[in-house]
């Protein structure tokens, strides 16, 4: 798994572990996995294998996309700015888990796959943590649309073992982790050392991210972008012609503040849940960012998924260590932070879940949960709770 997600969940481990003991009598809400769905070639010149799903998602028609770290990334050094491509690829399969295509192959922005979602239109929306763009695929696979700009400079190590063994030579700093392998270190207080806006990581106004982590959309059409795990900690609003309207949000622990804005859900009002990582809770606010409530006694919130039926859930993801072995789970919740049922435990069998950083639920009783640590995506079946 790569070192920056990793260093992340440990920061959030660290932060405090109350939530997770509010968690121990969550009722459990019985389920049947198929932990093999994804079928791709594994033999011949077009072998592909899955590996870090940054995000899953499914369309009206039962297709099946998956965002994933699975390229081979490469850099080029230009006369003054190094540019990077390869690193992840967009993945199309059938309902039954038949690969029938890819989408974007050689796209720029493809390097570290972090999240995909499928619009109520059937676009398929990639979010990207190293190019810090978030890209629009049309139905048919064109590119409709294309939020953020990469980086200048990212910075690539040198092609030699750094000092104290460890790392991969030549890897992107976004994927390898720090010289000597060592997990990457935050600004004081966590990420969002803030460049520029009134407050730290209040960010820059318009669509210059950093490392976005989701997206999502209101009734009217506008773009909702959760940025980030980087130096901003705040959520940009674009009309659905991609025309910035507004952001808000800033470092901190306060009402309206973010650690680490990890993910997005919005409900038939059109208010907006944002997942606040390192603070360990759902903040909530209208759609012009006005702070309504907040819930935790969720745990770590890797993800969410809102439903959408005439009574809308959360599902949350929660990793309550580094590598999501040892103490993972996702939790059904109403929109005022009550937990309905639990189900799923940490590790690498059926039924367990390694880093689950995806959720789709188009379906709220057949989940679609892509994981980081475990290189796959299972199809969750849910029944009673009990």
């Amino acid at each position: 798994m790569t070192r920056t997600f990793k260093g992340f969940v440990a920061s959030a481990i660290l932060a405090s572990s109350a939530s997770l003991v509010a968690q121990s009598g969550a009722p459990e809400i019985a389920f049947d996995s198929n932990a093999d769905l994804l079928q791709t070639p594994v033999t011949g010149p077009n072998a592909v294998f899955v590996g870090e799903v940054g995000g899953v998602g499914q369309d009206s028609k039962g297709r099946i996309f998956v965002y994933t770290r699975t390229g081979h990334p490469y850099a080029t050094l230009a006369d003054n700015r190094t540019f990077q491509r390869g690193g992840s690829r967009l993945l199309v399969f059938d309902r039954t888990g038949k690969m029938t295509a890819e989408w974007g192959q050689d796209v720029y922005g493809f390097n570290a796959a972090i999240g995909l979602r499928v619009d109520p239109q059937d676009n398929i929306w990639t979010v990207d943590e190293v190019a810090s763009q978030v890209v629009k695929f049309n139905a048919d696979g064109s590119v409709g649309l294309v939020l953020g700009r990469k980086p200048e400079v990212i910075n690539v190590r040198p092609n030699v073992p750094p000092p104290g063994g460890g790392g991969r030579g030549g890897a992107p700093e976004g994927r390898g982790g720090a010289p000597g392998g060592a997990p990457p270190a935050f600004p004081p207080g966590g990420p969002g050392g803030g460049r520029g806006g009134a407050l730290p990581g209040a960010g820059t106004p318009g669509s210059t991210f950093s490392r976005p982590q989701d997206v999502a959309w209101d009734k009217a059409g506008n773009i909702y972008i959760a940025d980030g795990l980087g130096n901003n900690n705040r959520i940009a609003k674009f009309d659905k012609e991609g025309r910035f309207i507004r952001q808000w949000g800033s470092t901190g622990s306060e009402n309206g503040q973010f650690r680490g804005v990890k993910a997005l859900a919005i409900d038939a009002a059109g208010n907006v849940y944002a997942a606040d990582l390192l603070n360990k809770r759902i903040q909530v606010f209208d759609g012009d960012g006005n702070y309504k409530s907040q819930f935790a006694g969720i745990g770590t919130p890797l993800t969410m998924c809102m439903t959408t039926g005439a009574t809308q859930h959360l599902y949350i993801s929660h990793s309550g260590d580094p590598d999501g072995m040892e103490d993972a789970y996702i939790q059904k919740v109403t929109l005022d932070g009550k937990v309905v049922g639990k189900f799923g435990s940490a590790g690498r069998m059926a039924k367990q879940f390694g880093l689950a950083n995806s959720i789709d639920c188009r379906n709220e009783n057949e989940l679609l949960v892509g994981e980081m640590a475990v290189w796959r995506v299972q199809k969750v079946s849910l029944r009673a709770a009990r």
